[in-house]
């Protein structure tokens, strides 16, 4: 049995799909984007801004399943410039603790949606 998840703290889907699925005991969430939830703003900035609001987009979407970043065993993240790496990393880092933190890859893309600079999804669980 699946359950959708969704917060108003947290960008509204801008397609058909939802924030996260809920599956026994784990969590999809859909990719975020920077993207302030309040106003719907798409925030291009410093790479270090948006993946900032990304991550607190997915502990909105974690914490309305009942979950923290403890909880996620997997992350992708998706970026447009490679070279905004080690930048990203440190913001994705302050997030985690190192014994916790999930596996992860880290994909250089051509294009993202509303072609903002960084993507991020995860997987979490019980």
């Amino acid at each position: 049995m699946k359950k959708i998840i969704f917060t108003k703290d947290a960008p509204s889907p801008i397609g058909p799909y939802n924030q996260a699925v809920l599956s026994s005991n784990t969590l999809y969430t859909s990719g975020q984007i920077a993207i302030y939830p309040k106003t719907g703003e798409l925030i291009i900035g410093s790479i270090k801004e948006e993946t900032q609001l990304v991550m607190e987009n997915l502990k909105a979407v974690l914490k309305e399943a009942d979950m923290t970043f403890k909880n996620v065993v997997k992350s992708t993240i998706f970026i447009s410039d490679m070279n905004n790496f080690t930048e990203i990393n440190k913001v994705y880092a302050s997030y985690f603790d190192e014994e916790t933190a999930p596996a992860r890859e880290t994909v250089e893309v051509s294009r993202l949606p509303k072609s903002v600079n960084i993507e991020i999804s995860m997987i979490a669980s019980f």
